[in-house]
């Protein structure tokens, strides 16, 4: 049996992250079996689910790299089928009509649920029952003529062969209705695996209020699809150690449906954020230079002098976690207009004996031959391990001195990158400023 997994999302605009991760752990389902992953776009409701909501949705989908393998079924092609199978069930005995609301505004055809238990065997979760006295008959088609959601759900992957439905656990519910149905029809009843629900930091179900809650707001921020498919592929799965930052086919070759978690996923910004970092250290350099062209074209010297900005980016590449943190960051290379760390400047610059110590190592500078990395780095450990200061009292004070900043890549590499000549003039004009 091919295996066949689908996302049927209803575009309404934003997609959430909830539902993309579905349609990840659908993907990777059907990709770790050699099965097939197929896309319905449940549009029925015509107001909400325009051409641009599913445009926003197909972009997604592509952002993350999520393929399919036919074409997609749009579920408002397929209402006259709907309405034929609820006729069926009316002419065999399963559904029958009844105004609803009493009020005659017409009639709703509602399925008949069996008077039995219900039961079924969740992938993720084990046994699932219902007791015959929970259930309730339900509508399938309303006064107005048009199928409710459970039909139209069900006879689309019935349509699309669908083999595994695997969704949030919030349709549990609605799943006992929908084996029902499948029964009803004669058609196989599909193996159903139901995913917990993300949550915030206080247990609730993840949304807006809670921070960015759509793919877009995360593609906005600079965040790559790696890693957003990666980090959604974690809330709920494991692959069974302890690896968090894996390659597509890593985690293709990992999932499996049993190692899916049954308890609520809690979303963790700062490690999305972390792995976001982590993702653009292993870029190719050409990639990483690509991605900050636009954050550092402000700086006229940027473009202008190329080496020194590869220099520049292939510091600053470990560091960054979001390409926005590339221009501040810098900035300071390619203007001497940088602004100073106040914090920075009462902590560390404006303690006693700072300001002798860049005079001194301004002295060391200016004796030096050459001022490459290698030079600079011997340099100033040697004034460190003579003077008896400490690395603490030493590199401080110099590197805020020639960037405005506390914090930043190693000093040495830094300083030679800057050149000689700019680096005593900062260090001059920083002495001027705060030292008189």
């Amino acid at each position: 049996m091919t295996i066949r997994t689908r996302f049927a999302p209803s575009p309404t605009g934003n997609v959430h992250i909830g539902n993309m991760r579905a349609a990840i752990f659908n993907w990777l389902y059907a990709r770790h079996t050699g099965g097939q992953f197929l896309l319905r776009v449940e549009d029925t409701d015509r107001e909400r689910s325009t051409p641009e909501a599913i445009e926003t949705l197909l972009q997604a989908m592509d952002w993350l790299g999520l393929d399919v393998d036919e074409e997609p079924l749009y579920q408002s092609t397929r209402m006259d089928a709907h309405l034929a199978a609820a006729e069926q069930l009316l002419a065999d005995g399963h559904a029958y009509k009844e105004d609803k609301g009493g009020i005659g505004q017409g009639e709703c055809i509602i399925f008949r649920m069996p008077e039995e238990d219900m039961v079924f065997e969740d992938e993720i979760k084990g046994t699932l029952t219902k007791k015959a006295a929970d259930t309730q008959d339900f509508v399938i088609v309303r006064s107005n003529g048009t199928p409710v959601f459970h039909l139209a759900n069900v006879l689309d992957d019935i349509e699309q062969r669908v083999t595994h439905v695997i969704r949030g656990d919030d349709h549990i519910e609605n799943t006992y209705r929908h084996i029902a149905l499948y029964k009803a029809l004669g058609a196989p009843v599909p193996k159903f695996a139901h995913l917990p629900m993300i949550i915030n930091a206080q247990g609730k179900p993840y949304s807006k209020r809670d921070g960015d809650a759509f793919v877009g707001d995360f593609k906005e921020k600079g965040f790559l699809g790696e890693t957003l498919f990666n980090y959604l592929a974690l809330l709920g799965w494991s692959p069974g150690d302890d690896r968090e930052v894996m390659t597509r086919d890593e985690m293709i070759a990992a999932f499996e449906l049993t190692s899916c978690k049954s308890s609520p996923a809690q979303v963790d910004l700062r490690k999305l954020l972390w792995m976001n970092g982590e993702y653009i250290r292993a870029m190719k350099p050409e990639e990483f230079a690509e991605m900050a062209k636009a954050e550092v074209s402000a700086f006229a010297k940027a473009t202008a002098d190329k080496p020194n900005l590869d220099a520049v980016l292939a510091l600053l590449q470990p560091r960054i976690k979001l390409p926005s943190e590339i221009g501040p960051a810098a900035a300071f290379f390619f203007s001497d207009d940088y602004e100073y760390d106040e914090k920075a400047v009462q902590k560390k610059l404006l303690k006693e004996g700072s300001f002798q110590t860049l005079e001194k190592i301004a002295e060391i500078f200016q004796g030096l031959e050459t001022f490459d990395e290698a030079t600079v780095d011997k340099a100033l450990h040697d004034f460190v391990e003579e003077s008896g200061l400490g690395f603490g009292a030493v590199m401080p004070p110099v590197r805020i001195a020639v960037s405005g900043q506390q914090s930043g890549p190693d000093l040495a590499p830094v300083l030679s990158i800057l050149g000689k000549e700019k680096v005593l003039e900062r260090i001059q004009k920083t002495i001027d400023r705060f030292g008189a």
